[in-house]
């Protein structure tokens, strides 16, 4: 069998199972161990599984992950996102759409402490939703907005895909953290111009105007206040240099816990709880690697990554273009697979190709980059039928609450927002100047 067949037959193989709904982590540990056991036989792959669980487990580098996920359960079940919504929504609830767009600043801020989207969508629901649909807004918008604002909780540091992404390519967390900062408050803004637009387009989705009760504002600041200084604790900590991602995710985590405790919602059910869902996501995410790097060693022994980016780079296409070709697949993709399996199978094959390629920048930046267009894409993934992990998970929680929205109303809601996506996708591709920007102040 030649070794574009084999390369071929290893991915026939592992969307076979996907198709059966064999676990992701388990699909690519079957479909790369096959491959491997083909091309070297039992005693390599031995060999291979053996020292290679230890190699990736005992990475101190991936002790972040574990980390900035409890940090995010800790503000979850600690109540901090009530306080948001409400800041948000006396802050913009008298415009036009104004309590949609308070949503999305809620996701954004309740982001910078979570890193994930599927929580930040879940736990703005639960305040959120009840309140929007009492003034008026229609299920559509609602759930619409609600899932596309959870997609921050990954494009806003701290975000886990990056950090795979950074362990992945050997980037620094840091810089790629500084470089996600910016597109992520563009994709909030551009979020609330979606809404703004759309109230006026499409009638009868929102109120003329919210009738908001009135909020003691310095009340509210008061609210978020712990939010903010986990923030500037965290990512100033880390970004001046006082501590690595690593401590830097310990000490949010912790502080977040302590936010939570003076709130006074936090019980010891809960406190375990967050143990134990941290448990779950980080053993699932392990087990992504394990499987994934099986996969990739079983393709690299193919050569068939290498030759790909021989090939490409000899075909003469402009680099933006062949950038803007993998984003495009990446999007394909995004319908059958979840952003860490995405990430964590075709990095290994694509990161290798896009650092041949020239763009008048360093290879560093060239890297912190493209890890930024990969994470703004995969917001896609969380969003666009029929897969839309975040719409399922936020239709979900209409339905505990008794006014349940059809999941392809909830699809059409996340229209106006894949089309901001768009946009901001293609200026970040063609203007990378806005993701390396802060990187100016890490020199």
């Amino acid at each position: 069998m030649s070794p574009v067949a084999l390369a071929l037959s290893i991915f026939a193989i592992m969307l076979v199972l996907m198709a059966v709904r064999v676990p992701i982590a388990v699909t690519m540990f079957i479909a790369g161990g096959i491959g491997y056991l083909v091309q070297s036989g039992w005693g390599p792959l031995s060999n291979f599984l053996n020292s290679q669980a230890f190699a990736r487990f005992a990475s101190y580098d991936l002790s972040v992950i574990p980390l900035f996920i409890l940090m995010g359960h800790f503000a979850t079940q600690g109540g901090i996102s009530k306080a948001l919504f409400e800041f948000a929504a006396g802050v913009m609830g008298r415009l036009r759409g104004g309590l949609a767009m308070g949503a999305v600043f809620a996701c954004a801020a309740f982001g910078a402490i979570c890193g994930s989207s599927v929580a930040t969508a879940a736990t703005i629901t639960n305040v959120a939703y009840g309140e929007m649909r009492r003034h008026g807004y229609s299920g559509r918008l609602a759930t619409g907005t609600l899932a596309a604002g959870g997609t921050l909780g990954i494009l806003i540091p701290p975000s886990v895909p990056l950090v795979i992404y950074a362990i992945l390519t050997e980037q620094n967390i840091a810089k790629l953290f500084a470089a996600a900062m910016v597109p992520g408050l563009i994709a909030m803004v551009g979020y609330m111009i979606a809404i703004a637009i759309y109230v006026r387009l499409v009638p009868g989705q929102a109120p003329d105007h919210d009738e908001v009760e009135p909020v003691d504002l310095f009340q509210s600041l008061r609210g978020i206040g712990p939010i903010a200084a986990i923030f500037i604790l965290v990512f100033g900590g880390i970004y001046m240099g006082f501590f690595t991602p690593t401590e830097g995710a310990a000490v949010g985590a912790f502080s977040t816990f302590v936010a939570a405790l003076l709130k006074g919602e936090m019980t010891r059910s809960k406190f375990a709880e967050c143990f134990y869902a941290t448990a779950e996501s980080s053993a699932m995410i392990f087990l992504i690697f394990l499987g994934a790097d099986l996969m990739n060693a079983a393709l690299a022994l193919t050569q068939v990554p290498a030759q790909l980016a021989q090939v490409v780079s000899g075909w003469g296409l402009a680099p933006l273009a062949v950038v803007g070709a993998i984003l495009l697949f990446y999007v394909v993709l995004c319908a059958v697979m979840d952003e860490l399996s995405m990430i964590l199978l075709t990095i290994p094959i694509f990161f290798p190709m896009v650092m041949a390629l020239d763009f008048g920048m360093s290879k560093e930046h060239t890297a912190i980059w493209f890890g930024i267009m990969v994470l703004m894409t995969v917001g896609f993934g969380l969003l666009a039928p029929p897969v839309g992990l975040n719409v399922y998970v936020v239709n979900g929680l209409t339905r505990r609450a008794g006014q349940e929205v059809p999941i392809a109303e909830s699809y059409r809601g996340v229209m106006p927002f894949l089309a901001s996506d768009v946009v901001r996708t293609l200026l970040l591709l063609f203007f990378p100047g806005i993701s390396l920007w802060l990187l100016r102040f890490m020199q």
